[in-house]
């Protein structure tokens, strides 16, 4: 089998088909190049004369959206490619309009692997399945990461990728196809792939198990912040001049009627506010369908028997605590054991493993499943040291994003469908942008805006404008912004440094919100949960930037949601208090705030899976062990009633000089009460130390407390407890 593979590997490599298909690379490379002179010439126009204008408010566009007499488009959708298509409209001089039923980014966006690539697995599939298409995919893919690093710096960057080597077959197979991954991108190449001996290997990644390793490839793709790249699309669009508005729904689509011809076509929407409930009309002479997964939905509601074509998948991540992975080098598992793929990649902090990939129904609220973490934990394990434990309770994260894959008749499975975009028109004018990934947007809306100048008789007064077009915040924004950031506000370095990486130039604004901490160092910048580097600063101007609501913060404006899922709860209660102050909500919307963010986090976040954990551990400790834990137990329970209350912990911490507020206190016992009766009963705690020892819960706030007081009553000496941050 491997003797196979390297010889196909070779004659793919060496045979007449890669010469033929390199050829028509390059003279597609020099037309693509000719023809791209003339944007990239027109997006440095753009560049110089970038608005600076003060973002409209949402009351402002949604406003704009319900007087215009008539867009030339509407676009239904606020992820990567709705955003790109205003952008693109709306800098080639069309009068553009952007609707989104959620917030920016609240779908797929937000929810993929972080990474700007090519596809390294669809080139293989390309050569291997001699599949034309996916070549071409890769070709595309690499041109736009070029494109996406270059115009939005601080969101975007390099990223190193090992790929360990068990096996010596796997050496030149892999080293011919990441070298042609370098070739193919041409002068676009970030760095050029290399090779680490076993030694230098796990020097540069100590935690690569080391048992029959040969040596590693390391090769360079991109890496974002995906949920602040989509924003920074929209709100370039915005700045441009684009009216778009989150949470409105199209519920209807309007059509007219030609008096010549008698036919019917799509001219507009009937919308709804979804914070308000107030319908209304847009009227637009094209209709954009870039919704994702819900893609025939609104072909659907055009067509009630139009042939579906998007094949929806789901694929979940899991976020672990940085020290799984060096700061600056991510880990590619590209054989797993159902023939997938897996990234392990550091990311704002953190690490983040995936993905899974399963059929899926499509639904706006996908969840993560305990046996998708599993698989995904179980490959990590195949590729880390016997050293590093990896356990499910150190999961601090987990989520699941829906894939709109466009479907091919012919694949058996959604691992075969294509990641190629298609842009269909309907006979009354719909047009649809489907397919694609995260890393093509511009590109996919660049096509849809072509289609529907088309198909629409649109006049518009520019070519594409996209290439090289600079997004928001990266104008003033510098390598070296942070440190005068810490200059002129007193913030610490790593506050500077996340505002400067979030907000590039419009971190200044961030900063002059920023209020003062009452220390000396840092002497600006209250922190909204002390491990993270988010400030409630970020609150404020989250609602410039179109939050409405406080998951828009957790998930979106910051990412603390994806990070640790804990301490957003944590952070939770401030970020309604800061809303509900500037936005003069009622009661009644700080309760409804705090209840929609709380099951956001419980089931889109992987909480509920934890909680599951929990649940379903059955007790496996030794006898000293049950005699160990219920003594420790039995020094909170006072009176021996077989559980204990927040009024049981209290009085332990005052006898030995600790305080903890009441609400931290009623915290900790929440995570632990599994049967929510406001208590924790003696099994729930044995359930809990059971859970501990075999690793599927870890950090338990509680427990460490417990056990901390304990040694104190037995040492009679108090010293403080550390608050840790706990997992999933």
């Amino acid at each position: 089998m491997a003797f196979q593979k390297i010889v196909g590997g070779a004659f793919l490599l060496g045979g007449s088909t890669l010469t033929t298909v390199l050829g028509l690379s390059q003279i597609i490379d020099y037309r693509a190049k000719k023809v791209g002179l003339s944007c990239v010439e027109a997006s440095e126009v753009l560049n110089r004369e970038y608005p600076e204008n003060e973002l409209p408010r949402r009351e402002t566009q949604l406003f704009t959206l319900q007087t215009t007499k008539e867009f030339d488009v509407l676009i239904v959708g606020g992820g990567a490619t709705g955003c790109g298509c205003a952008l693109d409209a709306v800098t080639r001089g069309l009068k553009t309009a952007l609707i989104e039923r959620e917030d920016f980014s609240s779908g797929t966006s937000s929810k993929s692997t972080k990474l700007i690539h090519g596809g390294v697995r669809y080139l293989q599939k390309a050569f291997t399945n001699l599949d034309y298409e996916q070549y071409k995919l890769v070709k595309e893919a690499l041109r736009e990461r070029a494109n996406m690093l270059q115009i939005a710096p601080h969101i975007a960057k390099e990223l190193p990728i090992m790929l360990p080597l068990y096996k010596w077959w796997q050496l030149p197979y892999f080293w011919a196809g990441i070298k042609m991954y370098d070739f193919l991108a041409g002068s676009l190449c970030l760095k050029h792939s290399y090779f680490l001996t076993k030694s230098r290997a796990v020097e540069l990644f100590p935690m690569l198990k080391k048992e029959k390793l040969i040596g590693a490839i390391v090769y360079y793709d991109g890496q974002h912040d995906d949920a602040r790249m989509n924003l920074a699309i929209a709100l370039t669009a915005a700045r441009y001049g684009a009216a778009i508005a989150n949470y409105v729904e199209a519920v209807k689509l309007l059509k007219c009627t030609d008096p010549e011809t008698s036919k019917q076509y799509i001219c507009g929407a009937e919308c709804k506010d979804v914070q308000t409930g107030e319908i209304f009309e847009v009227k637009a002479k094209c209709v954009i369908n870039a919704t994702g997964p819900f893609t025939d939905t609104l072909r659907q509601m055009d067509d009630i028997g139009v042939k579906k074509i998007c094949e929806p998948s789901a694929g979940v991540h899991v976020v672990l605590p940085g020290y799984y992975s060096p700061e600056a080098m991510g880990l590619l598992d590209p054989t797993t054991s159902d023939g997938r793929v897996i990234f392990f990649l550091p990311w704002e902090g953190m690490v983040i493993a995936g993905t899974t990939d399963r059929p899926t129904e499509v639904t706006a609220k996908p969840i993560p499943h305990e046996e998708e973490i599993n698989f995904i934990l179980n490959e990590i394990r195949n590729y880390l040291s016997p050293d590093v434990e990896v356990r499910r309770g150190d999961v601090l994260a987990a989520w699941s994003g829906i894939r709109p894959l466009v479907s091919d008749p012919n694949s058996k499975d959604t691992q075969s469908i294509s990641r190629n975009h298609v842009v269909t028109v309907t006979d009354s004018g719909l047009v649809t942008i489907a397919g694609g990934k995260w890393t093509t947007y511009r590109v996919m809306a660049e096509d849809a805006i072509d289609s529907a100048i088309k198909a629409c008789n649109l006049t518009a007064k520019h070519p594409c404008k996209t290439t090289g077009l600079l997004l928001d915040g990266t104008h003033n924004w510098s390598p070296t912004l942070h440190i005068r950031l810490v200059q002129y506000y007193g913030l610490s370095t790593e506050v500077a440094r996340h505002l400067a990486h979030a907000y590039g130039g419009r971190a200044f604004e961030v900063a002059k919100l920023a209020k003062v901490t009452g220390k000396k160092c840092p002497l600006v910048g209250k922190r909204l949960v002390a491990d993270f580097p988010y400030i409630e600063a970020e609150v404020i101007y989250a609602m410039k930037e179109y939050a409405c609501t406080a998951i828009d913060i957790l998930a979106r404006r910051t990412r603390l949601s994806y990070l640790n899922v804990q301490a957003a709860e944590d952070a939770l209660p401030r970020i309604v208090e800061i809303m509900a102050a500037e936005l003069n909500w009622s009661e009644k919307r700080i309760k409804d705030e705090l209840k929609a963010a709380q099951e956001f986090l419980y089931y889109e976040m992987g909480y509920k899976v934890r909680s599951d954990q929990l649940r379903n551990t059955e007790i496996n400790l030794s006898p000293l062990d049950v005699d160990r834990y219920k003594k420790r137990f039995q020094m909170f329970d006072d009176n021996d009633k077989g559980f204990i209350t927040i009024v049981d912990v209290q009085r332990v911490l005052e006898s030995i000089g600790y305080q903890v507020d009441e609400k931290t206190l009623h915290e900790m016992l929440t995570e632990v009460d599994i049967n929510k009766n406001g208590q924790v009963e003696l099994i729930e705690f044995l359930q809990l130390m059971s859970a501990i020892q075999n690793g599927s819960v870890s950090g338990s706030r509680l427990a460490i407390l417990m056990k901390t007081a304990e040694e104190n009553l037995c040492r009679q000496n108090p010293i403080p407890v550390s608050r840790s941050g706990g997992g999933l």
